[in-house]
């Protein structure tokens, strides 16, 4: 896996309003914020934090993706949150103990915008239109993990293996991802054998097209009626709490590849 953050150079013009959570800040709220943030770019498979790692900054991804990862002793793996624009790594966990729940790994490289906690909390502290937003990202989260948990026990490989394809979908705006059967099978908790059986499945009722590390939704209609209910679920609790948020761009067509080494 690839190093921490703290070895990835700075990039240094990024819109930090590509992120929706910080967009959604009125504007004298996102200018007491805009001095201190700080653009970088994650590279994929690359390991942001461990489990029990200190936090120091709060990150707002772009056009990237990366997951919260739960880790056991035996080396098994499930995945407990994602991350796209819609969201921020770091700043539930920041709130309570401020240390890594688990591994933060990026599904897809991009650019992010970064802040240290000293200076995000101080504006978290001083204006309540910021805090609202943090609360009610964190109640967002909340509801993500205990569906999902819902979602581990009772729902199909085949559905949570159409859901996630759809998370990521929803987070890059393109309809080509990154996405190999082994991440895939890591972030599911399952065997590479068996993502492989349901990919292929996917690709022979027209749903999606694989290629080497990519998936190409062809379909998405039908992989969403091919998901299971979590999928409408969580997306509904963010629309409520976080309004305009966690959305697809109106406009298709093809968007600007990250620029990733």
């Amino acid at each position: 896996m690839k190093p921490h953050i703290y070895a990835v150079a700075p990039t240094p013009k990024v819109n930090h309003r590509a992120n929706r959570l910080l967009a959604a800040l009125e504007p004298d709220d996102f200018a007491a914020l805009e001095p201190h943030l700080h653009g970088v770019i994650l590279q994929q498979d690359q390991v942001l934090y461990e489990a029990g790692d200190p936090l120091h900054h709060a990150t707002f991804p772009h056009d990237t993706v990366a997951s919260l990862v739960a880790v056991l002793k035996d080396g098994r793996s499930a995945e407990m949150a994602v991350y796209g624009r819609e969201g921020a790594l770091g700043l539930v966990s920041s709130m309570m103990a401020r240390q890594s729940f688990g591994r933060y790994i990026v599904q897809a490289c991009g650019a992010a915008s970064r802040i240290e906690l000293e200076h995000l909390h101080k504006v978290i502290d001083t204006r309540p239109k910021v805090r609202q937003l943090v609360l009610n990202f964190a109640e967002a989260m909340m509801a993500r993990v205990l569906q999902n948990v819902a979602c581990n026990a009772v729902h199909s490989v085949e559905e949570r293996c159409c859901r996630w394809i759809l998370s990521m979908h929803d987070r890059l705006d393109r309809d080509t991802v990154p996405l190999t059967h082994e991440f895939l099978a890591d972030m599911l908790g399952v065997q590479r054998s068996t993502v492989s059986s349901i990919t292929r499945a996917l690709q022979a009722a027209g749903l999606i097209r694989q290629g080497r590390g990519l998936i190409t939704v062809i379909d998405r209609t039908s992989l969403e009626g091919a998901s299971c209910e979590c999928y409408g679920t969580v997306r509904r609790s963010f629309e409520r709490l976080l309004p305009h948020t966690y959305v697809r761009d109106a406009k298709g067509g093809p968007r600007q590849q990250p620029q990733c080494s």
